[in-house]
């Protein structure tokens, strides 16, 4: 609850923070046009580096970073006994060897972030977060989703950010987008 009530704090006075800026007023009579940045170009943006997992291939900054917390916070989920029940399937998968449900979770978890914080350069084409959630559509699900679910999920990503070094104010806004899909991932 503790946790809920300062995401949505932290939205208020984002929210408030883009509204009255947007609305500021020059004294000068010439238009002014200011370029806000996305969460994403905050992340890292559209800078282009090597990846790490890939050296003979370029990556978004943006997308790097967000692949890193993601891919953190697989493995924190995956050693929390809380949550590591909903992954039954992906366990059992990785315990044998078979990486290919986490390359495939963790592409489909970052373009969700890449979309969700701003990038252009990316689409995100998984299931809706509704079906992605429920066992009556998805056979990797294990279980329906409580609130309390939810919320571990949230001290899980924040533990995975964390250890990517991502600022608090990041982490922030990134939580803030992840709870705008409470409602739907809550399934019981």
């Amino acid at each position: 609850m503790k946790k809920t009530a300062i995401l949505s704090l932290a939205m208020i006075v984002s929210s408030a923070a883009i509204f009255f800026s947007s609305c500021s007023k020059s004294s000068d009579t010439t238009a002014t046009v200011t370029v806000q940045a996305t969460l994403y170009d905050s992340l890292g943006g559209t800078a282009m580096v090597t990846d790490p997992a890939n050296t003979s291939v370029k990556i978004e900054t943006g997308r790097l970073g967000i692949r890193s917390v993601v891919d953190s916070t697989i493995f924190v989920i995956a050693a929390d006994p809380k949550l590591n029940g909903f992954f039954k399937v992906l366990l059992a998968e990785v315990t044998a060897g078979n990486t290919s449900g986490f390359a495939a979770l963790s592409k489909t978890l970052t373009d969700f972030f890449c979309v969700a914080t701003g990038a252009k350069n990316f689409t995100y084409s998984g299931k809706s977060m509704a079906a992605a959630h429920d066992p009556a559509q998805n056979s990797r699900m294990f279980a329906k989703a409580a609130s309390a679910d939810f919320d571990q999920f949230i001290t899980d990503l924040v533990a995975g950010a964390t250890k990517n070094k991502l600022p608090a104010n990041l982490i922030t806004s990134v939580g803030i987008v992840v709870n705008t899909q409470r409602s739907i991932v809550v399934q019981k």
